[in-house]
Parts: structure tokens; C-alpha cells; sequence
């Protein structure tokens, strides 16, 4: 097994990951956003306001986003495994 292949294993590895976390960050981030601008128009200023909503937020977008995140990570480990016969010889 070369550096190479490695480095590349690695790299497919850290896209995938960043895949199936984006719809889960994006949707965390856009409701931080609309809580901090209701926080500031309505000069609440409660730190712990924001985390009910982010929390439903992010567990709606898995509910969601659930089916299309699991076969993107089963496709990247069957690739992964199919690939160890040329990796190793």
C-alpha cells in the first residue's frame, strides 16, 4: 500500500464526512441566525433560547436527510471495501 493510496483513502474519506455533516451544520447555522436576530430585535438576551430550536432543527434535518446520509456513507464503505483486493496486491 503506497502513501498515495493512503492520502487518497483519506481524502475521499474527510469529503464524505463533510457531505453528510453540511445539511446538519447548515440547518443549525441558519437557526442560530433567525434566533440571533429575534434576540436582537427583541433585546432577549438568553444564551440558552437558541439551543430548543437548534435541537429540533438539527434532529428534523436527520429525520430527513437520515435515508440519503447513511447511503452515501454505505456507498463510500463499499467502495472502500471493494477496493482492498487492489489496494493490498
Amino acid at each position: 500500500m503506497t502513501p498515495t493510496a493512503v492520502v487518497e483513502i483519506g481524502r475521499q474519506a474527510v469529503e464524505v464526512l463533510l457531505l453528510i455533516s453540511a445539511p446538519l451544520f447548515i440547518a443549525a447555522l441558519a437557526t442560530g441566525l433567525i434566533i440571533s436576530i429575534f434576540q436582537a430585535a427583541t433585546q432577549i438576551n438568553e444564551a440558552t433560547l437558541s439551543f430548543v430550536p437548534k435541537l429540533i432543527t438539527v434532529f428534523l434535518t436527520l429525520v430527513l436527510a437520515g435515508p440519503w446520509m447513511i447511503t452515501v456513507m454505505t456507498d463510500f464503505m463499499r467502495r472502500l471495501y471493494g477496493s482492498i483486493p487492489s489496494i493490498i496486491g
